[in-house]
């Protein structure tokens, strides 16, 4: 069986006030002639096929047309929601468009009930499961997990896909889509709500026992194991993409389970560039000519900040999106200061440094879960409020 793994297509998204509409109808255009050209089986889509619960029209059109492209081919398309997605408004229809091979699947408690897709030539069945993104709040009662984490209430959901498995035929292989962020793997800036929300890893070997398991949630390609995989997102969402080489995973899954994956390029809109230095020296300087069609983030090390650099910049390179000022006497800025030391902490950090400032001591840890009850709690509300 041959199926193409994608994931974090943000419709809707913009890149620094930007629209990216065309940019993902390109990408689109682009996984459909793939399935054609490399004849593929299947396609999953593991979770954030919207950038917002509330979408606007231009990405639910987007999507409506994908759907009926994929269907057209005849080709079972799987996806699940993720955690920007509202799963009941991405759920809607469910059942009617499973028959068309179209398989959403957004509910938790349905997690152990794959898509069955044949094999060919005699092979056993693939059983593919979707499990949504998890909120541990508001997951932990269906799982009866021990604790509102995502540890938890991943094993709990894959306990149950694993008693499921162990129920099919003999030789039925086994492909599990997830949204989270797994040990080992590295984020970027542009996936909110991983780390700064509270999101923590959990181990590769929670999904043991599977055959290949698809992720979503981070935006990097890369490979945790030879068997778990993040497609990571098919456009860059931020400068700290700029080296990312954005791709999907064309994956041949043998009659024994074997996994042979190769990575198919997607489309890029424009190049992205960071630059730093000078005002007067980025302008002058011919080695950045390079860059002068490229979506652009300058750092401005100038110790004081110049007349209008953001206009003096775009007459040089017109696609400059963001500004940075990090001046050389930086350390005396003390906002600056601030933001470093914020940077890459989580709410619960932020929150507990807090403490410790007011008060003169630490946090103790009756209080540490006080703080974790109320930002879970508030996680979970935010989550019933968009979905």
């Amino acid at each position: 069986m041959r199926f193409l793994h994608t994931s974090d297509w943000h419709l809707g998204r913009s890149f620094h006030r930007v629209s990216l509409l065309d940019a993902q109808r390109a990408f689109l255009d682009h996984l459909v002639a793939t399935v054609r050209a490399e004849r593929v089986d299947a396609v999953f889509v593991a979770g954030d096929v919207y950038d917002r619960a509330v979408p606007p029209l231009a990405a639910v059109e987007l999507f409506d047309d994908a759907l009926h492209r994929l269907a057209d081919l005849d080709v079972p398309t799987v996806m699940i929601s993720g955690n920007h997605d509202s799963a009941r408004r991405l759920g809607v229809g469910a059942g009617i468009m499973g028959r068309a091979g179209i398989h959403l699947r957004t509910d938790p408690a349905t997690c152990h009930r794959p898509v069955l897709l044949p094999g060919a030539d005699g092979d056993g069945d693939i059983a593919v499961y979707g499990l949504p993104y998890l909120e541990p709040a508001l997951a932990r009662e269906e799982f009866a997990a021990e604790r509102a984490d995502h540890t938890a209430v991943l094993s709990a959901a894959m306990d149950r896909i694993r008693a499921d498995l162990a129920e099919r035929p003999a030789g039925t292989r086994s492909v599990v889509l997830a949204h989270a962020f797994v040990t080992g793997a590295a984020p970027c800036d542009s996936e909110r709500d991983i780390t700064a929300g509270g999101v923590e890893a959990v181990p590769a070997v929670l999904f043991d026992g599977v055959d290949y398991v698809a992720l979503g949630h981070l935006h990097g390609c890369q490979t945790v194991t030879e068997r778990v995989r993040y497609s990571g997102s098919p456009l860059a969402f931020s400068f700290s993409e700029e080296r990312h080489r954005k791709s999907m995973w064309l994956v041949d899954l043998g009659p024994g389970g074997e996994v042979a994956a190769e990575r198919v390029d997607t489309p890029v809109p424009r190049a992205l560039a960071r630059i730093s230095g000078h005002l007067d020296d980025l302008l002058a300087d011919p080695a950045l000519d390079r860059h002068e069609d490229a979506w652009v983030e300058a750092t401005l090390t100038d110790p004081y900040r110049p007349h209008e650099p953001m206009a003096a910049l775009a007459r040089r390179f017109p696609h400059v999106l963001s500004l940075v000022f990090a001046p050389e006497n930086g350390d005396d800025d003390p906002l600056a200061s601030y933001a470093r030391r914020l940077r890459g902490r989580s709410d619960q950090q932020i929150a507990e440094d807090f403490v410790a400032h007011v008060r003169g001591s630490e946090a103790d840890t009756q209080e540490r879960a006080v703080l974790r009850d109320a930002f879970d709690a508030v996680r979970a509300d935010a989550v019933r409020t968009e979905s």
